[in-house]
């Protein structure tokens, strides 16, 4: 009854009914359509299947999918397993309007407004591939790939994920389908003779099997190769019903489509396999992989979005501007495909599979489980998600947002060879010893040189800077690199060419690699690839030294001192001196009186202390302390003057006779330039003509042409790459120096092939030297220095002083005087605090400060120092009153801090409105009254 009320929906199967993966796939439809229905019985809209068998071949595959658009008027077409056969009916489907599903084309440039996929986009895993490649440090890696839609459709999105990670495709290897095992064994041996040893592999299963077996036979299954296998393999390692033969793959990687492992599909795997077998009998052992699954989830969601469709629009209309007698023009359309398409494209569900969404398309699932492949199975050892790069459990991750790219983060890996130690992803030479080309030349051989005995051994020695940084640079790499060095000579001994001519020997691949003194230079590396220096870089300028007495310098006493120096010494003097007045203006007579003779004293008291002439007494404990301080800072400032004007006036001061390039051109002076050097094109750049350009050839030749000078045919400076100078100077520095500019050029450096993955290992090694002793031990060696320019008391300039140099002692002058003058200020404001505070006076709060400055002014008279003068005059004991006019609060005063029990001095406190306060006089007894007006 249920089939009389229900709407049959023609949909077509395209299988390779005759492979296995087609067989799985029918049987996972089957099973998903039957388990749909029974738990939606109540659903108006059922699935009927067609089944067409594609035979494996494009064009049958093609005109089945035609058939049943056009003579069964099927509203989908599931299956289309390889990416070829969909290419071809993608273009029907989007004609007729009829929704093309492919559970397993994975080829990326799949595209089509009716084509969904419900898989993995191929390009999915090229971020993870490029995360292997990072995670071992690997700069190359070839892959191997099908000639056809499947396999040339990764190769642009695997060449840009590697860019990211710092990698490169120095080749692409690309496999017939058709290829015969021959075929198959000479493109491996081409692999073999390269440096790359990392392979990434993205071949059919059944294509891929042969290809592994045939690696392991020419014995590149051994120790030091890399093989990476994408999913389309990988996804077949454990279905034994896949003619991948992983005996031959020990030690492989491969990428996983990872499918959460669930109950439900535990079930569902347990009643599939039950089902296959019986459908199956002559297929043993079969196992579920994720194609079978996708294939399930797939008819799953067809159902799913015919039934939100309904039954009333499933018809085929034929369209009347189509003119075409063929039977792709004649094609009808589906009126119901394009809602068909809406609702597979909204369709949300969790499958078996995992969470089934659609974006474009295409099916959003992007986890992939990182296998090894070792005795008979595979080995998980990992995971790539987006989220968190490459983890170990990725389940423990969930909640974090870092992105790893470290191989700690997999297992244990065993490589091919049955080794643990990761390879390192290139050999050194396929061929054996590298080849190393060395220039020969006649001048500054302590970079180079170069010798030949014709006469009894007939063998070349090869020495000099530049091949002992080379050789120490290969011994710091953390493998055996063997080399032999070869003269870039004639027969005769002589050079065969230009630098240009040794590095095209190495372009053209007559030489691996090149040592010398070997400039980097943009033209070169478009041929080639540098090292990193190994020198200092620039280019510098060399120029004669004149003599000049700094004796004879009217303002030669100026010198030993910056300006800012000398000022912040000036200034230190005067705050010395006023901190000085402050602390014994109250209780030394030397500073008191009238306003002229303080500041004169102030002032002489300051400066006197630079020769420590000072006879004023300083009295106070703060005083004191203060001008210790001072005094101590001053010697080392004077000794130190004394000994940097010393060495002005009896050192004879030498100077560059020029230090401007402009100033050489506007002269029309000669310079001077090494022989076929490069520089000649910088200087005619400059403005120098032909005619004030001479060359040299040897240190020596420059000095005569130096010595010579413009006037006598030499030259007044030369131009060349600064390593050269250094070693020039490193004999004549009494003679001559460096003056700016120095102009940017790059250092010497090492020459390799283009794309030699040894490059990038030299330049690290070549950092690491520079790190150690052993760079300054070899630079020793060939540019020692003579006697004279070693001896530190040739040297032909002096450093002036500066206020960086002694920034310390100020801080700690500053420190305590300010500190003193605080104390002091506090003492001071406690004792009088009673102006400021009096509670009965009517004054203003600036009056009371212009009271308290006026206390500061007086005489302390209860310093010790003026009591004992005043026992000594007879007047101890009598009690004076100080009287002001207009006085407005006389207050109380506390006994002073220095009175005794039977000494108290009390303040009587009066006010008057107007009037002045008269003087009286208290008994001569102890207890006699002070009174001190206060304005």
């Amino acid at each position: 009854m249920a089939q009389n009320t229900t709407i049959p929906i023609n949909v077509g199967v395209v299988l390779d009914l005759d492979f296995p993966l087609g067989k799985i796939g029918l049987s996972c439809i089957n099973m998903a359509l039957s388990d749909f229905y029974a738990s939606h019985s109540n659903y108006n809209t059922r699935l009927v299947l067609h089944t067409r068998d594609s035979a494996r071949n494009v064009v049958v595959a093609a005109d089945a999918a035609l058939d049943l658009i056009k003579n069964v008027e099927v509203q989908a077409i599931i299956g289309l397993e390889s990416s070829m056969q969909a290419n071809f009916v993608i273009d029907l489907g989007d004609q007729a309007q009829v929704p093309i599903i492919s559970f397993s084309a994975t080829s990326p440039s799949l595209r089509g407004s009716y084509f969904f996929r419900i898989a993995q986009n191929d390009s999915s895993q090229v971020r993870a591939i490029g995360a292997l490649i990072q995670a071992f440090g690997w700069r190359e890696a070839v892959p191997v790939s099908i000639d056809n839609e499947f396999g040339e459709g990764l190769i642009p999105y695997l060449t840009t994920a590697l860019q990211k990670v710092g990698a490169r495709i120095p080749y692409w290897s690309v496999i017939s389908s058709k290829a015969t095992d021959d075929q198959i064994e000479a493109e491996l041996y081409k692999l073999m003779s390269m440096q790359t040893r990392v392979f990434i592999v993205h071949l059919s299963p059944s294509l891929g099997s042969r290809f592994f077996a045939k690696a392991k036979d020419i014995g590149m299954m051994e120790e030091g190769n890399v093989w990476i296998t994408t999913n389309g393999m990988a996804n077949s390692f454990s279905t034994s019903s896949s003619s991948v033969d992983i005996d031959n793959m020990q030690g492989v990687l491969g990428l996983k489509t990872y499918v959460p492992n669930t109950k439900e599909l535990e079930n569902f795997r347990a009643r599939w396999q039950t089902k296959f077998q019986q459908d199956n009998p002559t297929i043993l052992n079969v196992k579920l992989d994720a194609f079978g699954l996708w294939a399930y989830d797939a008819a799953w969601a067809l159902a799913l979005a015919v039934e939100k469709v309904g039954g009333t629009n499933f018809s085929f209309q034929k369209m009347n501007s189509s003119h075409n007698s063929t039977d792709l023009g004649s094609l009808e359309v589906s009126q119901g495909g394009p809602e068909l398409v809406r609702e597979l494209s909204s369709t949300r569900f969790r499958g078996i599979s995992g969470d089934f969404s659609l974006i474009n398309g295409q099916l959003q699932s992007s986890t992939f489980q990182v296998v090894n492949v070792n005795d008979n199975g595979e080995r998980g050892i990992g995971y790539w998600t987006p989220q968190n790069g490459l983890v170990r459990n990725i389940i423990s991750t969930r909640n974090t947002n870092r992105y790893s790219t470290s191989n700690a983060s997999l297992g244990h890996i065993i490589w091919p060879g049955d080794t643990t130690s990761a390879p390192r992803g290139w050999q050194i030479n396929p061929k054996g010893t590298i080849k190393i080309l060395v220039p020969v030349k006649a001048e500054f051989e302590e970079f180079v040189t170069v010798r030949h005995d014709f006469r009894s051994t007939n063998t070349t020695t090869f020495s000099g800077y530049c091949i002992e940084v080379f050789k120490a640079v290969i011994e710091a790499l953390p493998y055996t690199v063997p080399y032999e060095f070869y003269p870039f000579a004639n027969p005769n001994g002589q050079s065969a060419g230009t630098y240009d001519d040794l590095i095209y020997q190495v372009f053209i691949g007559n030489f691996d690699a090149a040592v010398g003194d070997i400039t980097i230079r943009a033209n070169r590396s478009l041929y080639v690839d540098f090292t990193l220096p190994f020198t200092e870089s620039g280019i510098s300028t060399v120029v004669p030294l004149k003599g000049n007495d700094g004796g004879k310098n009217t303002w030669v006493f100026l010198k030993p001192l910056t300006w800012d120096l000398w000022v912040t010494i000036g200034c230190f003097f005067i705050f010395i001196g006023f901190v000085v007045w402050f602390l014994e203006h109250r209780i030394n007579e030397d500073f008191r009186g009238p306003p002229h003779h303080q500041i004169g004293t102030s002032f002489w008291f300051a400066f006197s202390t630079m020769v420590f002439a000072h006879r004023e007494r300083v009295v106070s404990n703060l005083g004191r302390f203060v001008v210790i301080i001072w005094c101590f800072v001053v010697l080392v400032l004077t000794q130190s003057y004394t000994a940097s004007l010393s060495s002005i006036l009896t050192i004879q001061q030498l100077q560059p006779i020029v230090a401007d390039v402009n100033l050489l051109l506007k002269n029309g002076d000669n310079v001077g330039y090494q022989a076929h050097s490069f520089i000649y094109g910088i200087l005619r750049q400059l403005g120098f003509q032909d005619d004030k350009l001479r060359t040299y050839g040897s240190a020596k030749e420059l000095d005569e042409l130096l010595r010579n000078g413009n006037e006598n045919g030499g030259i007044s400076a030369a131009f060349d790459e600064t390593p050269y100078m250094k070693l020039f100077l490193a004999t004549y520095c009494l003679k001559y120096t460096l003056v700016e500019p120095t102009f940017k050029t790059d250092g010497f450096a090492f020459v390799f092939q283009k794309g030699s993955l040894l490059t990038r290992a030299v330049s690290t090694a070549i950092t690491q030297v520079h790190e150690g002793d052993q760079m300054k031990a070899i630079e020793d060696r060939w540019f020692k220095k003579t006697a004279s320019c070693s001896n530190p008391n040739t040297a032909n300039s002096y450093d002036t002083l500066s206020l960086e140099s002694f920034w310390g002692l100020f801080i700690v002058a500053g420190v305590a005087s300010s500190l003193a003058l605080l104390i002091f200020a506090a003492m001071f404001l406690y004792e009088h605090s009673h102006i400021l505070t009096c509670v009965d006076s009517k004054a203003s709060f600036w009056t009371r400060i212009r009271q308290v400055l006026r206390a500061y002014d007086q005489q302390d008279k209860t310093w010790h120092a003026f009591k004992k003068s005043r026992k000594e005059d007879g007047v101890h004991g009598i009690a004076a009153v100080e009287s002001t006019p207009n006085t407005n609060c006389l207050c109380l005063r506390r006994p002073s801090r220095s009175s005794k029990p039977n000494e108290i001095e009390p303040e009587i406190v009066l006010e008057e409105q107007q009037g002045t306060t008269s003087t009286q006089h208290s008994d001569l007894n102890p207890n006699a009254i002070e009174l001190t007006s206060i304005t």
